[in-house]
């Protein structure tokens, strides 16, 4: 699916909230989500990773709201998310978690060079200029905002923006539907812990961070999906570390399995590899990069790792 093909849409969640879908879902293509209050102000949630990608983005905001946009929440530090920041006017004030920020600059633009087939225009590197430890509320003029830091779960950094009033929650890349989710910057029993917390909100709409949004008995069947994958990693993990056998060969010998059919199957190896080293004991904030283990997940693969952004 390419660009032309996949045209992004906008999925009306509500009054003032929308989702920007972006189809394929795939690598370096995200959604986004744009709330709107009563007095035309917008809050952005997430950008996206190309200079074109994000001019659409911004086209449809001004189409739905007024002015330039208030602040844009990241929810969590990944550049599919992030690197659309420097296109934001100087007033949007940008929003993160702290480790948010701190992996923002630690990345640079390293993406560009690992997953290097899009043309991502002229980028400029935007960390989050606000951040937060635990919660922080926005006060829209007539409904709060809640932005909840979910633990280390997709990576150290995932945020939750939950609006209790309409029970929309956007919910980055905790969830994914119709692609495996990644868990190798994060934490294979973190993440079960996070779905539970997604859970617990009973949202009536889930924007995931890649896929098409859920709505009603939907949104209970992806976090059971996403809980029943997570289980069957961590199955699979603890098995073949005792066999004996690395994440390749561990993915290899699993390649038939119930998730084998959703998109991005490459990034089993690369949540073996983080469901590994939870095993072997080392603390929970070890540093697994995508550079590292790059590699294993194009071996798995069987060639080069398609990204249509």
């Amino acid at each position: 699916m390419t660009w032309d093909d996949g045209k992004p849409y906008v999925d009306e969640l509500g009054a003032g909230l929308y989702a920007y879908v972006q189809p394929d879902g795939g690598w370096m293509v995200n959604n986004t989500g744009v709330v709107v209050d009563g007095a035309g102000a917008a809050v952005l949630v997430d950008t996206t990773s190309t200079e074109r990608r994000n001019r659409a983005v911004l086209a449809e905001v001004a189409r739905v709201s007024r002015g330039a946009p208030k602040a844009v929440v990241n929810t969590h530090h990944h550049p599919d998310h992030t690197y659309g920041n420097g296109f934001l006017p100087a007033e949007t004030t940008v929003i993160g978690h702290d480790k948010c920020r701190e992996e923002v600059l630690a990345a640079g633009l390293e993406a560009t060079k690992v997953i290097s087939e899009p043309d991502y225009g002229h980028l400029t590197l935007r960390p989050p200029e606000l951040t937060f430890a635990d919660r922080l509320t926005l006060h829209l003029s007539d409904f709060p905002v809640e932005l909840v830091h979910a633990g280390r779960a997709h990576t150290s950094n995932d945020v939750l923006v939950w609006l209790p009033t309409q029970r929309v929650l956007f919910s980055g890349d905790l969830a994914f539907a119709g692609g495996q989710p990644f868990l190798l910057e994060g934490s294979v029993s973190g993440f079960g812990q996070a779905i539970a917390q997604m859970r617990a909100l009973s949202p009536e709409i889930l924007v995931p961070g890649h896929g098409p949004v859920r709505r009603g008995d939907e949104v209970t069947d992806l976090l059971d999906k996403m809980d029943a994958y997570v289980a069957y990693v961590a199955e699979v993990a603890a098995a073949s570390h005792k066999e004996g056998l690395s994440p390749l060969e561990a993915a290899r010998k699993h390649r038939d399995n119930p998730y084998q059919h959703w998109a991005e199957t490459e990034r089993f190896v690369g949540n073996l590899h983080r469901a590994y080293s939870e095993l072997s004991g080392n603390p929970i904030d070890t540093r697994l990069t995508v550079p590292s283990v790059w590699p294993d997940m194009v071996a798995f693969h069987g060639g080069p790792i398609a990204c249509h952004a």
